[in-house]
């Protein structure tokens, strides 16, 4: 959070400031030394390279190094959440916070230069901020974790569904503000989105393609199948195969092409069967096969201006081929 936090203020300033003083929180201080030394947290020290700030500890009870922004912390509170208030997601919330602050910014007056605002005073100490650098820090904390055989890991109280791949092997743990990535041998085998509660049990249902493979049945009755959002022409393609022998099998050999041609040409093709009243698993990967896996015929080539003209036009004559052999004028032209 901190790490996001850092990333979200310099593109929403513009800019980076010279130095960040920090009260000896944990997630950036990890151990006090005497005086102003300090060993910082590996990861934020990180940050502080990327963006090219210095890093300063504030001493420890010494709280007239702090008090200001403890009572703007205090000032944000009233003046933006006096009133209660609701909101769908906090992305949402974000958004809205965000505008209310670009909005006070731009009416209040500055506390010493009267006569103009704070927005404006900001719009001239800008150029004073180092500027950003070409990409923004990946700002992630990672821990390794060993996928169970249920194709899961445990991470902060919570269990988050890895592609098959990785089954009882050891993953990279990224965890982002919003969102979780799991990462073997550099290659991403999961992302979800973080989910800050705790005992919960997050699926992706792709990664459990290959268990589908092997075991069909599961399609009806598993856990992560039983809320997969799948296209509408997909899910009526599934409801008719559910009531054939080895239906389950088709549909799940239909869902093992979607990483080869895509989810949207799929399930383009399921509603073209299920309109034809052709639905079969053989009929909808004919299809995509034609449509996807069939080499285009080749242009013909551009006639050039510089090759020669026949003198003799062709003509299908086997006794040509008599003539050619025995030097007649067929054999010069």
């Amino acid at each position: 959070m901190v790490l996001d936090a850092h990333i979200r203020a310099f593109e929403f300033f513009g800019g980076v400031c010279y130095r960040g003083i920090y009260d000896n929180l944990k997630t950036v201080v990890t151990k006090v030394l005497l005086g102003k030394d300090r060993v910082f947290n590996r990861r934020f020290q990180n940050l502080a390279s990327h963006y090219l700030f210095d890093l300063v500890a504030c001493t420890p009870a010494a709280g007239w190094e702090k008090g200001q922004v403890e009572n703007q912390v205090g000032v944000v509170r009233k003046r933006f959440f006096a009133k209660r208030r609701r909101f769908a997601s906090l992305e949402e919330l974000n958004e809205w916070l965000a505008q209310e602050c670009r909005n006070h910014a731009a009416t209040a007056k500055h506390p010493e230069r009267k006569d103009q605002t704070v927005a404006q005073v900001f719009a001239e100490e800008k150029d004073k901020l180092l500027a950003l650098p070409a990409s923004p820090f990946d700002g992630y904390h990672e821990n390794v974790s060993r996928v169970l055989l249920q194709l899961l890991i445990s991470f902060d109280r919570n269990r988050y569904s890895v592609d098959a791949m990785a089954v009882g092997k050891t993953v990279s743990v990224r965890a982002y503000a919003d969102r979780i990535v799991m990462v073997m041998d550099g290659t991403v085998v999961g992302s979800h989105r973080r989910h800050l509660g705790r005992d919960k049990v997050i699926y992706d249902p792709w990664h459990y393609l290959a268990v589908l493979e092997k075991k069909p049945g599961a399609l009806r009755d598993g856990a992560p199948f039983k809320q997969w959002a799948l296209p509408e022409a997909m899910v009526k393609v599934r409801r008719i195969l559910e009531d054939r022998t080895g239906g389950d099998r088709q549909f799940v050999s239909i869902l093992s092409v979607v990483s080869r041609y895509g989810l949207e040409s799929v399930a383009a093709v399921c509603a073209q069967v299920v309109d034809d009243k052709t639905v079969s698993s053989d009929v909808i990967l004919n299809i995509l096969s034609r449509a996807h896996d069939m080499e285009p015929s080749p242009e013909p080539l551009p006639l050039s201006s510089q090759l020669p003209l026949l003198k003799i036009i062709p003509v299908v004559d086997c006794c040509r081929y008599d003539q050619l052999l025995s030097g007649d004028s067929y054999g010069t032209a």
